[in-house]
């Protein structure tokens, strides 16, 4: 079906879920998502120059590894008066569209504008909608201007993409504008099913000179409004960077097919939406929860030459990274989303090999396929857990055969080349990018232990046992010496870091400088105090340092490698370092109006920078490392933290740092979410290999019922419904497949009496649980 005036796009959004934006973020960035295109403006209707990687021009349309626009401008001319559409007073957001409301009562004339990316398409469709409120007829002309800029992606010239000046030609058969790099095959392609009146140069209407080598290429229409009617004006953007013949077909085929695509969107997205549906008393976390999984959905970036996975974050990481995904594809696989980690690890791994060749991890790579970073330290190993996590959840043993080469090969590298002194901790940067971190990080040591545990599991399902043998004792090697170098008593807390006190002092400089430009005395008096104690240490004698008390000293919690001791006793100190959104990146930072302050971060910032933020990840990891030892109420302290800046800023997304800073919806925010509620709080752990689920429920006491519906396991598929009353709790458990065993599981001792589908059965005592193995299409398993 092919869009007319007669054909309203935004009417087949009825029953979508949809949130409507904050006023006073009117002038701040939203996303119109597809995997091939998006487009990134403001809510008010305006294409402000936005980003850094690209300064000023990370908004626009994009079509990477290309860029096709800054932005466009609407212009209308109505009874001799001309007014621009960029200032809308309403957005609207939805899981897979936006709408914008402008509105003119003088006039009787109101405006929407709606736009939407059909999946797999290089091509946006926006809409307008006009409607006269009046009993008369309006007669009006709309401009609409497309502002072009075919430029490359961020590093563009490193792989020889030379940015030219755009010309643009008028296609007379198609009503169309098409412009192209003056040195490149990169096209886009803009026009309308409604003839135009006019093309060429805009008028001076709308004030809009973004920068760049573009062009603007103007379209004008005449539109007659029936009294108390509406008419419809569809605009087709499509893009290519390969060929005028291709630009021409997407430009056809999207808008031929513009309402079809839309349907189909719209049913991809619920479908989205049932997969591992959450239930919950908390209704904010629980719409924030659906929504997380729309946002993620966002950042899928399809490059076909390069490959298709989960970038970073938007406006400035529309790129493929590491350790971001290596966070997120874990909350992925929980929610139903096996196919975009299988997708991106075979990307990452790709590009890896491609650069590195020697198990070596990539920390960002462009969308040109070009490795900005070649890896961190950390993110050798958390590779490792990211793909047996993926294992875990899918049961595929040939992605696992797949990439166990690698993670043999970059555990050796990681190791041969990186641990200087053979004392089983890694040198280099982890997490904290802070300029002299990169010794014995407690982060990077943390997730080489976890990795080498993994990985005796995976030499285990490979038939290797003497591999796994070796790799568990690494295991074990390195937690006792996280627990024996890494605890700092005096400070209640693991180090940021083991290094020598000459090393520390060097540090430890730069961080007084740090706090005493942020204006934080506690830090710097503290922060000087430990400078006194390091100088009256031997220069050369290697210790663990709290300095910085940046997040990731939660490691050894988020991990449960902690002993529960130290756990408990570190899970306290950090509590200390927290506003209401959640957890500081660097505790130094945090000052004594943090516990309260409700304010907006992005309000007084002239530079981009992450000093002072407190993160969602950061934050996520403290809920992970309470629900460890059995802390469940703490936990959901931290996830609603972290909800109070869901549609902040940007409805029905979560910005990177709380509430309103940075990018406006981030990858890692998936698991941040995700694991602490199914696998913690629901207690889904599967093994789907052996086709088999533990479910081992910490339920927050505030949550008497709950339930996590269409959870996929492989090819199963199960719902969890939990509900407790007095000293009771019950579980209903439904799967698809039958034969699958489920093991209930509650610590040992806490309940004596147990039910399985209304009969008493006799658990088994295994370690600190009793379990009860069940099976079949539904249970019902009560305790008391």
């Amino acid at each position: 079906m092919e869009t007319d005036s007669l054909t309203q796009l935004s009417q087949l959004m009825a029953g979508s879920d949809s949130l409507v934006g904050r006023t006073e973020y009117l002038t701040t960035p939203f996303v119109a998502a597809g995997d091939r295109v998006y487009m990134i403006g403001a809510q008010n209707g305006q294409f402000p120059d936005l980003g850094w990687h690209v300064k000023g021009e990370m908004g626009g349309v994009w079509d990477h590894p290309i860029k096709l626009l800054d932005g466009f401008t609407a212009a209308i001319n109505l009874e001799g008066n001309s007014f621009c559409l960029d200032q809308a007073e309403t957005f609207i957001n939805y899981p897979f569209a936006n709408k914008h409301l402008f509105s003119f009562p003088e006039n009787d004339l109101r405006v929407e504008r709606f736009q939407y990316v059909p999946d797999g398409k290089e091509a946006l469709l926006v809409e307008y909608t006009f409607n006269n409120d009046g009993s008369e007829p309006l007669k009006l002309n709309f401009e609409w201007t497309a502002y072009t800029d075919l430029r490359p992606t961020w590093l563009g010239d490193s792989t020889g993409m030379v940015d030219a000046v755009d010309f643009a030609q008028w296609d007379e058969d198609r009503h169309a504008w098409v412009a192209k790099d003056s040195l490149n095959g990169w096209y886009v392609m803009t026009g309308s099913t409604i003839e135009p009146v006019s093309h060429g140069q805009p008028s001076t209407v709308c004030n809009y000179k973004p920068a760049g080598k573009g062009t603007r290429a103007a379209t004008v229409y005449t539109l007659e409004i029936p009294p108390h009617g509406l008419m419809v004006l569809p605009i087709t953007i499509a893009g290519s960077y390969q060929s005028l013949d291709a630009v021409r077909e997407t430009f056809y085929s999207a808008r031929r097919d513009a309402a079809k695509n839309l349907i189909d969107k719209k049913q991809r997205y619920e479908a989205i939406a049932s997969k591992t549906r959450l239930t919950i008393p908390d209704k904010k976390l629980q719409t924030a929860f659906r929504w997380v999984k729309y946002n993620t959905d966002w950042l899928v970036r399809d490059v076909p030459e390069i490959g298709r996975g989960l970038s970073a974050g938007l406006p400035d990481y529309p790129w493929w990274f590491g350790v971001d995904n290596e966070y997120a594809l874990q909350g992925a696989v929980a929610t139903g989303r096996a196919d975009l980690a299988r997708n991106t690890v075979h990307l990452l791994h790709r590009l890896s090999e491609d650069r590195n060749g020697n198990g070596r991890i990539l920390h960002e790579a462009s969308t040109n396929g070009y490795v900005f970073n070649p890896g961190n330290i950390n993110e050798t190993p958390q590779f490792v857990t990211m793909v047996w996590q993926v294992y875990l959840w899918t049961g595929d043993r040939k992605f696992l055969a797949t990439y166990y080469p690698t993670v043999k090969l970059g555990l050796k590298w990681l190791m041969e080349q990186n641990d200087k002194d053979n004392n089983l901790l890694p040198d280099g940067f982890g997490m904290m990018e802070i300029h002299g971190l990169n010794s014995e990080m407690v982060d990077v040591a943390v997730y080489t232990q976890l990795a080498f545990a993994n990985a005796a599991d995976m030499a285990t399902e490979m038939g290797e046992p003497e591999v796994a043998k070796s790799f568990w004792a690494t295991s074990q090697k390195l937690k006792s010496r996280i627990n024996s170098d890494f605890w700092v008593a005096e400070h209640d807390s693991y180090a940021d870091f083991i290094s020598t006190p000459s090393q520390a002092l060097v540090l430890i400089k730069d961080a007084i400088i740090r706090a005493d430009s942020l204006r934080k005395p506690w830090a710097v008096a503290e922060l000087r105090e430990a400078q006194k104690r390091y100088q009256q240490l031997p220069p050369d004698r290697k210790q663990g340092f709290v300095m910085h008390h940046n997040w990731v000293v939660n490691t050894p919690m988020q991990t449960g490698v902690a002993d529960t001791a130290k756990a408990l006793i570190a899970l306290r100190t950090g509590r200390q370092f927290v506003n209401p959104y959640g957890m500081f990146v660097t505790g130094i930072d945090r000052d004594e109006s943090a516990g309260k302050d409700t304010s907006s971060f992005a309000k007084n910032r002239k530079v981009f920078s992450y000093t002072g933020a407190v993160m969602t990840l950061p934050t996520g990891v403290q809920a992970i490392a309470e629900n460890n030892y059995g802390r469940p109420d703490q936990a959901l302290d931290y996830l609603k933290r972290i909800s109070r800046s869901f549609s902040y800023a940007l409805p029905g997304s979560i910005y990177e740092v709380s509430p309103d800073y940075g990018m406006m919806t981030q990858a890692w925010n998936l698991y941040a979410l995700a694991v602490p509620i199914v696998e913690q709080f629901f207690g889904i752990l599967p093994r789907a290999s052996q086709k088999r689920v533990r479910i081992q429920p910490l339920m927050p006491t505030a949550w008497n019922t709950a339930g996590l519906e269409n959870v996929e396991i492989g090819e199963n598929r199960l719902t969890v419904h939990f509900s407790r009353e007095a000293k009771a709790q019950q579980l209903v458990l439904e799967q698809t497949l039958p034969e699958w065993k489920l093991t209930v599981a509650y610590p040992a001792g806490r309940f004596q009496k147990w039910e399985v589908n209304g009969k008493a059965v006799k658990v088994k005592r295994v370690g600190a649980f009793d379990t009860a193995e069940v099976e079949g299409v539904k249970v019902v398993v009560r305790v008391e």
